[in-house]
This record gives C-alpha cells, sequence and structure tokens, in this order.
C-alpha cells in the first residue's frame, strides 16, 4: 500500500469516525476498528480503533429516567433559534441556556430550535437529540 493509500484510507476512516460521533450511541473502539477494517484494511482498522475510542469514551448515552426527564420539560416560552445545526458531540453555542437535570447533575438539556437535547455541562457538548 502506498502512501498516498495510507492518507487517503486514514482520511476515508476519520469521516466514518465522525459519521459514528454523530449518532446518538457510538459503538466505541471495536466499532471503529470494524469501520476501518473495511474501509482501509489493518492501517485503517488501527486509526479507526483510535477514532472510535476516542469517540466511545467522550458520548456515553444517558440513562432512560433523564431521557424521561428532558422528554416531559415544559416547552419554554422564549424558544432559542440558532443558525448553527444541532449534532451530536459538538458543543451548543454560549447564547444558548442549557439547564441542569435535578436527579442528575452530570446532565444538563436545552431546547435549541424546537429540539430536545442532553448536554454534557462543563464542555455544553450534545449527547443525544431527543426525537
Amino acid at each position: 500500500m502506498s502512501m498516498k493509500n495510507i492518507v487517503i484510507a486514514a482520511g476515508v476512516v476519520l469521516a466514518a469516525g465522525s459519521a459514528f460521533a454523530q449518532q446518538s450511541t457510538v459503538n466505541g473502539a471495536a466499532g471503529g476498528a470494524v469501520t476501518g477494517a473495511i474501509v482501509g484494511g489493518p492501517v485503517g482498522a488501527a486509526v479507526g480503533g483510535v477514532v472510535g475510542a476516542v469517540a466511545g469514551t467522550a458520548i456515553d448515552p444517558p440513562p432512560e429516567r433523564v431521557v424521561t426527564y428532558v422528554r416531559e420539560a415544559p416547552m419554554p416560552s422564549d424558544a432559542v433559534v440558532v443558525q448553527e445545526n444541532v449534532v451530536v458531540g459538538e458543543a451548543l453555542p454560549s447564547t444558548v441556556v442549557i439547564k441542569q437535570v435535578p436527579e442528575n447533575p452530570k446532565y444538563s438539556y436545552a431546547i435549541v430550535n424546537k429540539q430536545r437535547v442532553i448536554v454534557e455541562p462543563s464542555s455544553r457538548k450534545v449527547i443525544q437529540v431527543i426525537n
């Protein structure tokens, strides 16, 4: 495999890792390695495993009680609308007010563009979009 093919394979795997990060559940190192192996062979498996491991540790699905709390939270009268897309793994803009989930301070939530989102409070990263 030439250096050019390795770089292309790594780029494709990184793109695949980004796609995993945008889902509400991430497969972690194993899923990244499998995706990397399919796309780029042994080199892709190594890169995919690293990408998957990073994404897997960053985004854990919240407990069902947290999801239920956010799903049932009243819709605020002053709804927040932002130009950016709300994407799992990306931080919400600082203009968005996030509220702590009372039963579990590890999670916060916001209602943005009429979407309910569960957020990691310290980084403001979206963990899950509730439909």
